[in-house]
């Protein structure tokens, strides 16, 4: 069976968090620590400044009163600006998946808002697997018949991590900003891109490393996922590279915006030019998800008919998941 993408969509809340502001904090931060550690200058928040500047964020059960917009209302944004690229309506679509770390709400599942946000009434279900869930999504549609699949289904990723930072924590305060990102993916339509090869797999003897409890803060074991996270990552860079690219057409790199120092670490190690490799995490900070799938919608307008981008990420479980986007005429 082939998978196409038709066309990605991305969004992101208005509310600017830049080093400066964390810096205000006083939580021993400063521009030059945080671009030396992870080379982000700038997130988005749902979560009003004020609100981060009076609270800390210590009770994070507090944010679905404080935050300026939902989940469902973010992923809808993306999708929208999908579906518009794709050509089509929301009544196009015929089964809605969503997935991330933390959704607003257990039940209903987070594709449910989402399609409520859409106006649609289609079957609609979470795929969740943390920062890998667009992974999963790709991996599990993959696998199903043609026959049991609509003409268009969107696939939905969204995070807002913010919601679950301690901003007294230096090391987590400088990381996360939030996003949502949208694919309308067909096995039955042929699209503007084929995705090749999509794989899923995860060491569930690391499920302690990253850790967002309900109700709770995010944590993670910071130096052993980094380390986890590059090694996964340029090994799925090199099978996509080595045996799924062609080599007549032009190999680009988009890997899960954890940091930018971690991706230029696997960009060095898999000797991927700079004008090769595609990121958002220096402006938007680790938006989950979302992350990998917005830096395919911002250069969705540039990739042509002679390009094959690896994709590859990484998330909690621990779980890692790559695919090939392979640009058709």
């Amino acid at each position: 069976m082939s998978l196409y993408i038709h066309a990605l969509g991305h969004a992101h809340p208005a509310t600017e968090i830049s080093n400066a502001f964390l810096e205000s904090l006083d939580i021993g931060t400063t521009d030059a620590w945080i671009l030396e550690r992870v080379g982000i200058r700038c997130r988005r928040s749902v979560l009003p400044l004020d609100y981060i500047r009076e609270t800390r964020n210590r009770d994070p059960r507090a944010t679905a009163e404080a935050a300026l917009e939902t989940q469902a209302a973010l992923t809808a944004r993306a999708a929208r600006m999908a579906l518009a690229r794709a050509g089509l309506e929301p009544e196009d679509v015929g089964l809605v998946v969503c997935g991330g770390s933390a959704p607003d709400t257990s039940a209903p599942a987070e594709a449910c808002n989402a399609a409520r946000e859409l106006g649609i009434a289609v079957p609609a279900l979470d795929i969740a697997s943390a920062c890998t869930s667009l992974f999963a999504q790709l991996r599990l549609l993959d696998g199903m018949r043609d026959d049991a699949l609509p003409d268009f289904v969107l696939a939905l990723a969204v995070d807002t991590l913010t919601r679950t930072v301690d901003y007294e924590d230096r090391s987590t305060a400088v990381l996360w900003g939030d996003g949502a990102a949208a694919a309308v993916v067909s096995s039955r339509v042929p699209g503007g891109a084929r995705v090749v090869e999509p794989v899923l797999a995860s060491d569930p003897a690391g499920s302690d490393k990253v850790v967002v409890p309900r109700g709770g803060h995010f944590t993670q074991q910071g130096h052993a996922v980094q380390m986890f996270a590059i090694k996964k990552t340029a090994e799925g860079v090199v099978r996509l590279r080595d045996g799924v690219a062609d080599p007549e057409r032009s190999f680009h790199f988009v890997g899960h915006q954890a940091n930018l120092r971690m991706l230029e670490v696997v960009c060095r190690q898999c000797e991927i030019p700079p004008d090769r490799h595609h990121s958002n995490v220096e402006w938007y900070g680790n938006t989950g998800a979302a992350g990998a799938a917005s830096v395919l919608s911002m250069g969705w307008e540039k990739w042509g008919a002679a390009d094959d981008v690896a994709v590859v990420g990484v998330g909690a479980g621990l779980t890692w998941g790559s695919f090939l986007l392979r640009f058709a005429p």
